[in-house]
Order: C-alpha cells, then structure tokens, then sequence
C-alpha cells in the first residue's frame, strides 16, 4: 500500500463496517487517518483515579474507579433482580446499577476490589448519582497480558477519547490499536529545519505517543509536535493566500494635497485621536501599492471606525475611483448614509446647486429602494458621477457596474458569506482594494487564523467625549423590585431630555406566520417560558409602566420604509423608547439614547451583549446598560452577564466569549458548531504558537511559492483543503 493510501483507506476496510458505520455516523471519522487524528481527550492513570466528585448531571462519562461492593436484589415477589454496585475513586462514591437479565455477566466480573473503565450517561435515583447500566472494561493486574487487545490500557496511561453513547472510549481505543501501525507511514508536512530547529519530534513519533503514551513526558511531546501540524499548514494557506494577492495587480491610489480629504478634514468639528491617524496613515500607506490592500480594521464599539473608512474612501474618490461600503442590514445602510452625508455636508453634494467645488455625490442603494432612485443610482455609479455608494447585498447584483471601483469596504464581515465579499471585489476594473470592519473585538490568535489573509488595524482607543456605560444585572425572578426600579430609571433619563432602548430576543407575532413556527430553544423547553417578545413588551410597557411616554417598535420584519421612519423619529428625538430586537446591534448612532434595557439578556452571547450596550453612553451624558434576566444566581448565565457588567473591554469579553463557545471551524463560514479543523490546536491558549507559525510560514512561502520541495506540505495542504474550505480561501 503507497504512502498516502495507507492513511486513506476506508476505515470499513480496516477495523470492519459495522463500528466504521457508528464513527462514520456520530464521530465524523472514515479514513484511517481520520482515526489516527482523534486523539484522546484525557488521560486516566492508575494509579491516581478519576474524580467522581464532580459529575456533570446527564452527560455521557468515562470513570476509571474500583469497586468498594456488590449486592444483587430481589424485587417483585422475587421475579426481578437488580445488581447494585458501588464504585469509588476516594474523592467520591458512585452508584452502578443493572436489571433483569443483564445482571449475570456484571455479577461475575465486578467483584469488590476489581479495577474498571465504567461508561454511560450519569443519571439521579433517590437524590444520588447513578449509571444505569453502563458499558466497562475491566483493567487487569499490572502488565499480564499487556500485549492482548482487549487489554491495551493495562499500561500507566490510559487513553479516553471523545466518545458518543453509542461507541464507548475502549471501542475506540481497540479500532485505534488496529491502525496505529500505520502512523510509521504518515508524510511529514514541517520541514525538517523546521523541525529540528524547535526539537519537534517526527510526525509517526507523535502519533505513537499520543495514542500510546507510556509517560507524560511522551503525551507533552506529541502535543507539542501536533499543535505545530495544526498551526503550521494553517498558516501556510494563508501565507499562500497573501502572497497570491500582492502577486495581483491594482491601481495605486494617493489622494491629492488640495483635494476632497483635505477639504473634509478642514470642515471637522473635532481632531481625529491618535489611534485614528496611525490606523490611516496604515490605510493610505496600503492604498498607495499597486496590488490590493487586505485590511481588517477591528476596533471597540464607537472607537470611530466609520470615520477612518469614510477618510479612506475620499482618500480613493481624490483619484478618480469610486467606493463602496457593504452593510448587512438596510437600517445600518441608511444610518451610514445618514451619517456620511451630515459629517461631510456640501462636499456630498456634487452636482447639486451649493455643492461645494471639491464635492461628490453620496449614494445609497438597498433592495427595497423605489424604480426611479434604484435606476438614478444605478446611473450615478456607472458614469462615476457617484464617488461613494453605501448599500446592502443589493450592490452586489449583476445590473450593478462601477464606473472605476477603487475601494470596498465590508462592515460587519461576520454577517456576510465569503461569495457575497467576492462579488463584489468583482466588479472594478482590476482588484479593488479591500478593508473589512468589525465592531467585534477578536483576539490576536483569532484575527491570526480566520481573518489570517488579512493584515490588522486595531482602534482601542475611544475619542474624546465619548462618556462611560454603566452595566448592572437585573435579577427579575429574585427581586421584581430592581426590575421595577429600571422602568423607573428610564423615566427618569426621559424626564431628563434623553432616549432609551429596550432590546427583546424575538419579535413576537412569528406563530402567527404560515410556515414560521418558532423552534424552541433548550431554555425555553426547561423553563417552558418563551423568550419576550417585541410586540408583547412594547405594548405592556405602554400600558403599564411606562404609560405616557412615546414608546415604538422596530424589527426586522417591517417594510423598510416603515423601519427608516422610526429610525428618523427616534434619531430627532420624537420617540422616547424604542423597543426592538438586534436590528439596533451594529452602527446604529443616536447619541441622545443614554440607557438601554436588555430583556432575558442570558439569550444573547457575549459579543452581542457588548455591541448592545455599544448603542448608548454615545454623547455627552453618561450611558446605563441594565441586563435583566430570570435566570437563578448560581447558573453559568449569570456568571456570563456579570462578566460583561464588570468589564468595558471588548477584547476581554470576546476571550470570554470564545473560551465558553466551541471555536468552529476556523476556515469554515460556521463561527461556532462544525467539527473544527483545530484539534489539538486551542487559539487561545497557544497564542505564541500561532504567531511563531505565522512567521515560520511567511517565510516557507516566500522562498517556495508552489511547496515544490516540500512534498509532505503540499499533501497536508490537500487535505486541510477540501474543496468548500478551497473556495473559502480564495474568495477570501
């Protein structure tokens, strides 16, 4: 069997198709090497047993414990027999039980003293812990038999590996011992400077160790050696990826001395902060090369990252290019268009009686904009009378030409598809330069790897005048009174001259939709509470609490019309609360909203806790974020709430945030859920690694474009590579 066969042979041909079937099903597994990279999850040792202490309540666990005794029972009239067994590890007792027929075997082989692997799911009978017929596999003396499958874990590790209900961890670790021999025939992707540089050890080495560890020396390194597998061919892609685009030619765009971005930075009420010229000064630098600038600008919620990107388009429309800005929702698109033509007054006028002599006309073009100004727009962007169009996914049709794209900027790239972004950078003449923002501060690792084509600018610095949020959780099930007080608060801020928000996780008319049946979330199942809705709040705030103010409603199923109407009157103050659901999360600016209220906020993640709160403290006044939730003190949700109450910072919030959900698939489009690519490899606690790799492959790349002398690369490549995360990369 050839080099790379070996590891690509079905696994329903090696360990047999009724075990591949269940891998192939619950684990994703279905090659060889595919089994070879399911490494264990932990590793129990015999001599120091599992904690029994703390089981988590209906999970699915492994234990490595002994058996303290064993009594069989007889119950109804002596018909039916149940075997108890009680099982210890000195931190704790754990109670085993089997029935009827099942009892026998279980009688015979767990006899007080007997050492075993128990595995099932941990279930309460009579206020205690039990496993209600487990699975397990006996651990035999101290080596006899060492060499027999079924005894494998008799060595001083014990391997446990991500198991399901239906494959037990010694299931696995049987099919495991049948391919291991073929780990002496996995290709090496590092090179070996690479490798001996950092005292690496080789790759079927690793493999070996951490399958069958005989010490933690060797489990530390094989991790060691399979981090940098991880990290490494990553970083090679993206390295691959950067360097094909500065291989692309582009149009060098340098603005004129006297021209429009000098005219606008004259007109500004304000000086840009320290962090704003640095980022531009990167931006303009970028856009002054002639192949295509890939920039990521990340910065706090308000830290004025709009002001740096319109800075950069005028900096494009003084060449003679045109820009666009991608929103991902119409009321972000007309808020932008709103805010771009105010901050540059007469210098978006061009064309217009009192335009001023360096102007240019401001676009905006959205699906639901009427015939005539959809066709007006379609005409300014294709004869370049529009130097800057803002717009949603509807600037991405095929009727949609420029004039003489020279720049695109993405807000909120989490919320579009990798095509969508491709799209557009289509349509300029030659690439268009690219600048992607986010208001969702990502970690240093994670900007590395799933935005690691792109280079990074980050704004932490907010401008002056922006005021202070106050952050506090709401216990509405423990004390209705705060509650109260909150509605009382926000009276108070109107009282004042000022707005609030109330933000609810759902619209509330969704089961009165033909074909729009709300799928229950967990929470909603256990509380058997639907979350609040919309129209429900808004309605009983009116009539209750907050009777006599102006209160109005906006989501995202309205007309859009309708939505930019109530956007307008609240942003001139004519409406003194507006309840709504995330449609208010990004870009939305009204600086005379100074408090917000957050219903069932344990339904929101981290990240979007944070953008919420995001939407206040944005003039002069200072800001309130109040966090009301129902869930009881003691649970993981409001440990999560009263991190993000304690804490303005958002990088802080999004390690929160990624340490508590699975990282995803960090090529993939899913953000969170797919089976990762990453399975040895966490991007927040091997921050060097990452780095170090980053550089290590920059280099590789630049010496050899193509990988030609690097054969085992290549062939990590293609496998890291499938087709779908192929197009992901290159649409980048």
């Amino acid at each position: 069997m050839d080099l790379v066969s070996a590891l690509q042979a079905p696994l329903k041909k090696v360990i047999g198709p009724a075990t591949a079937k269940v891998m192939a099903e619950h684990l994703g597994l279905h090659t060889v090497g595919d089994l070879l990279h399911h490494y264990p999850r932990r590793y129990a040792e015999r001599g120091e047993l599992t904690r029994l202490s703390d089981l988590p309540l209906d999970e699915h666990v492994t234990v490595v414990a002994q058996v303290a005794s064993a009594r069989v029972l007889k119950f109804g009239g002596g018909s039916g027999q149940r075997l108890e067994v009680v099982i210890t590890d000195g931190s704790g007792q754990l109670q085993l039980v089997f029935f009827g027929r099942g009892v026998h075997k279980p009688h015979k082989d767990l006899l007080p003293g007997t050492r075993a692997m128990f595995a099932g799911k941990v279930s309460v009978f009579n206020r205690k812990l039990q496993l209600a017929h487990p699975a397990y596999e006996l651990l035999r003396g101290d080596g006899e038999e060492a060499g027999a499958a079924v005894d494998s874990w008799a060595g001083a590790l014990i391997p446990i590996y991500p198991a399901t209900a239906k494959l037990e961890s010694w299931k696995i670790a049987k099919s495991v011992d049948t391919v291991l021999p073929s780990a002496r025939e996995a290709v090496d992707p590092l090179p070996p400077s690479l490798r001996d540089g950092r005292g690496l050890i080789p790759l079927p080495e690793a493999l070996e160790k951490i399958h069958r560890p005989r010490t933690k020396a060797d489990v530390a390194a094989a991790r060691s050696r399979l981090k940098w597998d991880e990290a490494f061919v990553l970083q090679v892609a993206l390295a691959r990826r950067r360097f094909t685009d500065t291989q692309l030619p582009a149009v060098a765009r340098r603005p004129r001395p006297d021209g429009l971005l000098t005219a606008f930075d004259a007109r500004l009420p304000f000086t840009l902060t320290e962090g704003q010229r640095k980022v531009s000064k990167e931006i303009f630098d970028d856009l002054a090369t002639e192949h295509p600038m890939h920039r990521l600008l990340q910065g706090e919620v308000g830290s004025g990252k709009t002001m740096v990107a319109l800075r950069a388009m005028l900096a494009v429309v003084d060449t003679g290019g045109q820009a666009a800005m991608l929103a991902p929702t119409e009321v972000l698109a007309q808020q932008h268009h709103r805010s771009v033509t105010e901050m540059m007054g007469e210098l978006a006028e061009g064309g217009m009686l009192g335009g001023a002599e360096h102007s240019t006309k401001v676009v905006l073009l959205t699906g639901s904009m009427g015939a005539a100004a959809r066709r007006q727009a379609l005409l300014d962007l294709a004869t370049g009378e529009a130097g800057i169009v803002i717009g949603t996914h509807a600037l991405i049709e095929d009727k949609v030409q420029f004039h003489d794209l020279g720049l695109v900027v993405v807000d909120e790239q989490h919320r579009f598809g990798v095509e969508q972004r491709d799209a557009l950078r289509g349509k300029g003449k030659q690439p268009p330069h690219l600048l992607v923002m986010t208001a969702t501060p990502i970690p240093r690792t994670v900007a590395m790897t799933v935005f690691g084509d792109l280079e990074t600018s980050v704004l932490d610095q907010l401008p002056a005048g922006r005021s202070p949020i106050a952050s506090h959780v709401v216990p509405a099930a423990d004390k209705p009174h705060f509650l109260a007080r909150a509605w009382e608060r926000v009276r108070e801020e109107v009282a004042h001259g000022h707005q609030a928000y109330v933000v609810c996780p759902r619209i509330g008319d969704e089961e009165d939709t033909p074909g729009k049946a709300r799928k229950k979330s967990p929470e909603d199942e256990a509380e058997k509470r639907p979350p609040l809705a919309v129209l429900e709040v808004a309605d009983g705030l009116a009539a209750g609490p907050l009777q006599g103010l102006k209160v109005e409603v906006l989501h995202g199923r309205m007309a859009p019309d309708d939505k930019d109407a109530v956007m307008r009157r609240f942003a001139v103050g004519e409406t003194d609360v507006l309840v709504a659901t995330t449609v208010i999360e990004v870009g939305v600016n009204v600086p005379n909203a100074t408090v917000m209220v957050i219903m069932d906020a344990d339904r929101f993640g981290v990240s979007q806790l944070h953008q919420l709160r995001g939407r206040v403290g944005r003039g002069s006044a200072p800001g309130l974020c109040l966090l009301v939730t129902e869930m009881p003190e003691a649970s993981a949700a409001r440990a999560r709430l009263g991190a993000v109450a304690s804490t303005l910072d958002g990088f802080e919030l999004s390690r929160l945030d990624l340490e508590q959900r699975r990282e995803g698939d960090v090529l993939g489009q899913a953000q969170s859920g797919a089976r990762t690519s990453l399975r040895m490899l966490t991007v927040i606690d091997d921050e060097e690694i990452i780095a170090e790799a980053r550089e290590e492959a920059t280099a590789v790349v630049a010496a050899d474009p193509e990988l030609a002398g690097l054969p085992g690369l290549r062939t990590a490549l293609d496998a890291l590579l499938d087709e779908e995360r192929e197009q992901y990369l290159e649409k980048g």
